[in-house]
């Protein structure tokens, strides 16, 4: 029978994955991610986590036995991971007509299927990923959302599924011992407050929650916590998204490689982050009215810690660099010559989709006319993410305090001169 299904489609251990595209020697072998400036583990492959690595852990600890552990690491290539987030969804979008991006490696999309032709057209789904992009992926599918995520989770988990697992296509005591067994914790949208309050209700597993009185649970939990309810019991109330809703913040902030000592080289940072954080803005089409611009040193100095900030208010709202750059150094009287800054960061607020708002001429900024910001980010999107920039933002060589990743791979889909060469034999 014919039914509407919701699919969450997850690429598995996503970082690893998509550096293992593109290094077929990596395979097989436990690689890590690590955060900005290499500092610790922010991703895994399988291999690596089952050598007891979790998120978060140092990679100064992890170096010395690397060798021995056969433990590879990658430096975050966010610039990758994105474009190949970008194509993931792409091909998602050519076999559904609805696809909502949940996060960079995770979606759901609808289609209207049997059970069983759900799971062929999932099995098609994977394959072309596969083979397309190199990412192995789990696919979940179910009457609801809650529903796919629970599909997924066993996509995953269990080996026979084949990484594919349709809740309905399920025999239904099957459906029962999963439900009686799993936590209530690991239901979507249910974090670990919610959890303890379930508990101190007698709920403590999926299966539990389902058979609870929905009235009840909205007076005691909220409505939020009923529709997971109710969406255990297969009925939707958690619509798919055409878009995101609109975020009302951006930030754009990075640890230093060394410390940031002068009021100079903090405006090269001030004016390089604010240009970045325009591009950003750029590419949601949006507008800023507020921003903030901040410093600060670390908490483990002997000295007493520093946190400068400055908030401003824009004449109108902008998307301008020059308008960003010269706002962010307002910061600059506050900067103290000789302190040792680790981090700083640019915060943008009050963001409006572009040209909502007009601007009164006499509020404008004489540049903003000739849309420096949208041809910044054209330029950017053809030639790289450094290869233009105004004032002290335009460098042309890495700056000493620019973030530190010694073990980063090629920008391979975005980069023409770091695109992979293939020698034929």
């Amino acid at each position: 029978m014919t039914q509407h299904l919701v699919a969450l489609v997850d690429v598995n251990s996503f970082y690893a994955s998509c550096e293992r595209a593109f290094d077929p020697t990596l395979a097989g072998k436990p690689v890590v991610v690590l955060s900005n400036n290499d500092g610790c583990a922010v991703a895994m492959s399988p291999e690596a986590k089952q050598l007891g690595i979790t998120v978060g852990a140092p990679w100064f600890k992890l170096a010395p036995a690397a060798g021995q552990m056969g433990l590879l690491a990658r430096s975050s290539n966010y610039e990758l991971y994105g474009d190949m987030s970008h194509r993931f969804l792409q091909i998602i979008g050519e076999h559904s007509a609805q696809v909502e991006k949940y996060s960079i490696d995770e979606a759901f999309a609808s289609i209207s299927s049997s059970p069983g032709q759900a799971s062929t057209w999932a099995q098609g789904l994977r394959q072309e990923i596969a083979e397309r992009l190199g990412l192995p992926v789990g696919i979940g599918l179910g009457q609801t959302k809650t529903l796919a995520k629970l599909a997924n989770l066993a996509a995953k988990k269990l080996a026979e599924m084949n990484g594919v697992c349709v809740w309905e296509g399920l025999a239904g005591d099957y459906r029962e011992q999963v439900l009686a067994r799993l936590p209530v914790q690991q239901i979507w949208g249910i974090g670990s407050r919610t959890a303890n309050k379930l508990a101190a209700m007698g709920i403590d597993t999926a299966g539990q929650l389902r058979d609870a009185d929905p009235p009840m649970i909205r007076r005691r939990l909220g409505v939020p916590v009923m529709r997971s309810l109710l969406e255990l019991r297969g009925q939707s109330c958690i619509e798919l998204e055409d878009a995101r809703e609109f975020h009302d913040s951006l930030v754009f902030s990075r640890s230093f490689s060394s410390p940031v000592t002068t009021c100079e080289v903090m405006e090269q940072v001030l004016t390089s982050y604010a240009q970045r954080a325009c591009t950003r803005l750029n590419t949601r089409a949006s507008e800023a009215r507020t921003l903030t611009a901040w410093a600060m040193t670390s908490w483990h100095s002997s000295k007493a810690f520093e946190s400068p900030s400055v908030t401003l208010s824009l004449p109108a709202p902008s998307n301008d660099p020059v308008v960003l750059s010269r706002a962010a150094k307002a910061l600059l009287p506050k900067i103290t010559a000789g302190t040792r800054y680790t981090k700083a960061g640019i915060t943008l607020t009050d963001l409006s989709p572009a040209g909502v708002q007009p601007t009164l001429d006499v509020l404008s900024d004489p540049q903003q006319e000739h849309s420096l910001g949208p041809l910044l980010h054209q330029v950017r999107n053809k030639v790289g993410t450094d290869s233009i920039g105004l004032g002290r933002g335009g460098l042309r060589m890495p700056a000493e305090w620019e973030m530190r990743r010694e073990m980063m791979s090629p920008r391979y889909t975005t980069r023409w001169e770091e695109m992979l060469t293939v020698h034929a034999t």
